[in-house]
């Protein structure tokens, strides 16, 4: 039989998160992010749960490609834009949308020899420092794209770095507002974070026409460990499960793992359970990483190893080989790990452990 672990990517959680993005800027449209192969949850699994959404963002030329054979007709947008001019080839072919956030791309768009004109994204720089045009050089950059035969029609964009928390979107947004005055243009604002942390604050600019969710449909807190999934009414989209392949009864002084980095102090049974580095799960997860063992929350200990791990088995006795672990997700009890809380113990993200997910690792979609 196959080695007992894999993942469950949940339809019905990407469905309600969709949902919960649209409620959170109820006059806008939506673009779902699927880049990072859908942030490792496969975009050909999640394509039919996001539907509902009014296009689709992503980075690569072969994902876009994929949405189109999937049979998608709505909007598709390049958040990188076009690396070299056969890019552009290729979205005049497909009908993408892409930003547009340097002179180079500019000048590809201007060498580019198209029957039908593009829609673009003009990118400003108000503070990532990542990609984008200064705020003092965006209006030259936007009447030099508005004045080519090659674009069919401008719309504005910006990142927010900071909406995650302090010092939030304030000074972004003036900077954004001074900068794209009076220019015309759909404008598009708002990650997960700045979508669910201040889309309720009283401030038309931030009411953009298309807001961009990305981690917030996936089932991750953009701003945990302040808040939680819960606390934003996001159901969880991936599970990670496994079973125990063998069961161990210690004696105090016993020690466990590589290094012998746990050392029990009193009789315990730990389970061994088949997952480890190799599938995804973090190397760096400490001893007293959650984990649950059916419904019961209980603890890793020792040294995460390239194929498996050891648990507390104290909190649930009845356990033994075969009983399931759940490392984080929705286990088959309906009790609930947060991705977030088990990405905090190894001092990273969900983002990081969706995307992380082993190739070797089954995948079922419920």
């Amino acid at each position: 039989m196959p080695r007992p672990v894999h993942a469950t990517i949940h339809a019905d959680a990407l469905r309600q998160n969709l949902a919960r993005a649209k409620s959170a800027a109820p006059d806008a449209r939506v673009w779902a992010v699927v880049k990072a192969n859908a942030y490792g949850h496969g975009i050909e699994r999640v394509f039919e749960a996001l539907q509902a959404a009014d296009g689709f963002a992503l980075l690569d030329l072969g994902e876009a490609e994929r949405v189109r054979k999937l049979g998608w007709r709505g909007p598709v947008l390049l958040l990188e834009g076009a690396f070299d001019a056969r890019d552009l080839e290729l979205c005049s072919r497909l009908d993408l949308w892409h930003t547009v956030h340097c002179e180079e791309q500019i000048d590809l768009l201007a060498a580019h020899k198209t029957h039908a004109p593009h829609r673009v994204f003009l990118k400003m720089n108000s503070g990532m420092n990542r990609l984008g045009f200064a705020p003092q050089r965006y209006r030259a950059a936007w009447t030099r794209l508005n004045a080519l035969p090659q674009v069919q029609e401008v719309s504005l964009m910006t990142h927010f770095s900071d909406a995650d928390g302090a010092p939030g979107i304030a000074a972004q947004l003036a900077v954004f507002e001074a900068a794209s005055a009076e220019l015309p243009g759909e404008r598009s604002l708002c990650n997960s974070a700045a979508l669910l942390r201040h889309g309720r604050i009283a401030h038309e600019a931030l009411w953009s026409d298309w807001v961009r969710p990305g981690i917030a449909i996936y089932g991750s807190a953009p701003d945990y460990p302040e808040h939680d999934a819960d606390f934003w009414g996001l159901q969880p989209t991936m599970t990670l499960a496994a079973k125990i392949i063998a069961v161990q009864e210690l004696q105090p002084g016993d020690t466990v793992g590589y290094g012998s980095g746990f050392v029990a102090d009193r009789t315990m049974r730990i389970g061994v359970v088949a997952c480890g580095y190799a599938d995804g799960y973090p190397r760096l997860c400490p001893t007293g990483t959650p984990v649950l063992i059916g419904s019961v929350r209980s603890r890793s200990i020792g040294r995460i190893s390239m194929d498996m791990m050891t648990v507390d088995l104290g909190p649930a006795p009845q356990a033994g080989f075969g009983s399931e672990v759940t490392l984080w997700g929705r286990s088959s009890t309906g009790s609930v790990l947060e991705i977030d809380e088990v990405a905090h113990c190894a001092g990273t993200l969900g983002y990081e452990l969706m995307c992380a997910l082993a190739q070797r690792v089954p995948v079922v979609l419920a």
